[in-house]
């Protein structure tokens, strides 16, 4: 089954989110700072990145997206974000921030199932 990392600084997101994803196979790694999960997906090579926008600072999220595109590394990003709710700004995947998805936190069981699962799609495509 494929393997999943989930960098967020919130434990309760980081368990749900992981309690969801193993109930349905998926190997799960997790780190709660952007450091500890680059340093992760360099030595694990997971098949699907899930990254929250915020973490020690506003932009850590859209920083460490950047710099994983610029090393070449194309894993599918699902991003995390509560900012359009905080600055009622909505934001979409593209050149600016490389991911390949964004959704607002919380999410749903089934639609983090659904995201994850039609992201990993892409990665056998």
């Amino acid at each position: 089954m494929a393997k999943i990392i989930i960098i967020d600084d919130d434990p309760d997101i980081i368990d749900a989110s992981s309690l969801v994803l193993t109930s349905k196979g998926f190997d799960v790694i997790t780190a709660g700072n952007p450091d500890d999960g680059y340093q992760m997906i360099k030595s694990s090579s997971p098949d699907l990145i899930i990254l929250d926008v915020m973490m020690n600072e506003p932009d850590d999220g859209f920083f460490l997206a950047q710099k994983l595109r610029r090393e070449g590394i194309h894993t599918p990003i699902l991003m995390y974000t509560s900012v359009s709710k905080a600055i009622g700004m909505d934001f979409g995947a593209g050149q600016m921030v490389p991911v390949d998805e964004f959704v607002e936190k919380p999410i749903s069981p089934n639609d983090l199932i659904s995201k994850v699962e039609k992201l990993l799609v892409k990665v056998k495509e």
